[in-house]
């Protein structure tokens, strides 16, 4: 009779356990001191060993081959063979789901004051249970809290957070974690070999990472390529079989939307839903790939962090190499997102297309830092450098930007960083020069002259500012309290020296510029610090804020997309 590998192969003490070493270590501890707890909670994801664990640690406490409780059971004794078989008459195992009620708890504690028939404790395992309803779990409370010292309770869920507190807080718990690919991939291998059975070196990875950190799951999908009959085992057969989709064909979708070929993004993925993936299927694997890029681009093509063979990492590494870290980060985000909504849309296809398109034809994805890296050496179309260090705003996310053409980007002008002497035969244009008054009258027109000679960004910082002094040539310029940032980058890199030179030049005077921040008041308007603003409103601050005009102005670029992070 066949059994299946979960099952043959399931590990037999603590030192097998497969990627649960902490746990397994702090158990034959509590073995070794004496210490052991009346009652365990074994929580994680189905697949990763709980309920082996709590056979083993039942073999631990009842094997008859030791006088004691042991760190290593023998496995061959009549009480660990019974237990593996799941048939021992001291170690009850119980099916939370289909023994949920108050009638099967009560008959549970009613035998639990009874001494076990042969072994040392009567040890309770109950599978799955959160499925215990709210009368079944408030009739086990009171044998938890003062239990029989021959009795022990192993309890393990995948939900825990099902179970009520006053239940948790009676029991040690322990949190498995999901097993890393590579442990999985190094039983698959120690498995198949002790079977017998031919296999591609390329097949384990793949298959491991399918198993999304569960041993059982790993075993099941090995199981059923090997019933295939097929040797040697190939990574081919798990798209055959297992409908795994083709990394070369992967590869070659995210290679296009790499080199902004909207064509060929298309065809690609026409390639791939024509071989049977669903498009929630294909926005999962672009996800797992583009995770891998994301990781090279960030640690490296050698990154313990890859699970990947010798020619994948080269493959990726190939690849990585068309996206910037930004870009990555976007995609995947968009992508879990999109992924929910192909699940209820009834044009799932359409929306995976105009996603993917999206990708391809945006050019670059920046962060902020590249941004304001840029504007160091950027020019503008008037052919002013930026060289702002704007503030770093926390929280700060990736924002698509497509860039625009620009004309003559080879143009520059040259501009003085110190004031220029007005010539002597030259006409004040501002006859009034010594009344601030008339230099008020004139403030929109001295504007344009500045956004023309200097650029949209110095214009931009300037456009909530006014002259509200002049004594003796210093003309003063006060911002509002909320606008500090425009205040500052107008007195860095030069740019109050250029604007001190077009107001010296065009007053027809030798003037000097003072930048002050007015001070801080709250009109009636102003929204309370407790009102929620809308969505709109936030929109137009983003929008409207300093930093991001002069990103935008610097780059010559417009924003394609807003997304709004949630925070807690």
């Amino acid at each position: 009779m066949y059994t299946v590998l979960a099952r043959k192969y399931r590990s037999q003490t603590f030192d097998d356990v497969v990627g649960q070493n902490p746990i397994s270590q702090t158990l034959k501890n509590a073995i070794k001191t004496g210490k052991v707890a009346h009652a365990y909670l074994f929580t994680g994801t189905r697949g990763i060993g709980k309920t082996t664990m709590a056979r083993i640690l039942a073999k631990a406490l009842n094997c008859l081959s030791v006088e004691a409780p042991t760190m290593e059971p023998c496995c061959k004794c009549e009480s660990c063979i019974a237990i593996n078989l799941g048939e021992d008459i001291d170690v009850i195992e119980i099916d939370g789901a289909s023994n949920n009620g108050v009638d099967e708890v009560r008959k549970l504690r009613e035998n639990a004051i009874y001494r076990p028939a042969r072994a040392r404790f009567k040890i309770y395992i109950i599978d799955e249970v959160h499925m215990l309803s709210p009368g079944a779990f408030n009739a086990l409370l009171k044998i938890l809290e003062e239990p029989p010292s021959h009795v022990k309770f192993i309890f393990a869920t995948t939900e825990p957070n099902k179970v009520i507190p006053t239940i948790q807080s009676r029991c040690q718990r322990f949190d498995f974690n999901n097993i890393n690919p590579n442990l999985i991939a190094g039983q698959l291998k120690s498995i198949l070999e002790q079977e017998k059975i031919k296999y591609e070196e390329d097949l384990i990875l793949q298959l491991a990472k399918m198993a999304n950190g569960s041993m059982r799951d790993g075993l099941s999908l090995l199981d059923r390529l090997i019933s295939t009959g097929v040797e040697p085992l190939s990574a081919k057969l798990l798209e055959e079989f297992l409908g795994c989709p083709n990394s070369e064909k992967i590869y070659n979708l995210i290679a296009k939307i790499g080199d902004s070929d909207a064509a060929g993004t298309l065809a690609a993925t026409e390639d791939l839903i024509n071989a049977g993936l669903g498009e929630v299927q294909l926005a999962d694997s672009l996800i797992e790939y583009m995770r891998d890029l994301m990781v090279i681009k960030s640690a490296g093509a050698e990154s313990e962090l890859l699970v990947l063979t010798a020619e994948q990492r080269q493959q990726a590494g190939r690849l990585a190499e068309k996206f910037d870290v930004a870009a990555l980060i976007y995609n995947i985000t968009t992508l879990e997102r999109l992924r929910w909504t192909l699940k209820n849309s009834d044009t799932p296809r359409a929306l995976l297309d105009a996603s993917l398109l999206r990708f391809a034809l945006s050019e670059h994805f920046l962060n902020v830092d590249e941004l304001l890296s840029q504007l160091k050496t950027y020019p503008t179309r008037q052919g002013v450098r930026q060289s702002e260090a704007l503030p770093r705003q926390a929280g700060t996310a990736a924002v698509p930007i497509k860039k625009k053409q620009i004309a003559n980007p080879n143009t520059t002008t040259t501009v003085t960083n110190k004031p220029t002497a007005p010539a002597a035969d030259k006409k004040t244009d501002l006859p009034g020069v010594n009344d601030i008054q008339s230099i008020k009258d004139d403030w929109q027109n001295i504007l344009k002259i500045i956004t023309a000679k200097l650029g949209n960004g110095t214009g931009g910082l300037l456009t909530s500012a006014e002259p509200t002094r002049f004594d003796n040539r210093l003309l003063t310029i006060t911002f509002p309290a909320s606008a500090e940032v425009q205040k500052k980058m107008c007195e860095s890199n030069s740019r109050a020296a250029q604007i001190q030179s077009i107001l010296s030049e065009h007053c027809g005077k030798d003037l000097e510029v003072k930048f002050e921040t007015a001070a801080n008041t709250q009109t009636q308007t102003t929204p309370s610090a407790n009102q929620p603003k809308t969505i709109g409103q936030k929109r137009a601050e983003l929008i409207n804020d300093p930093a991001v005009k002069t990103i935008l102005m610097g780059l010559d670029a417009t924003i394609t997309g807003i997304d709004e992070n949630q925070r807690d």
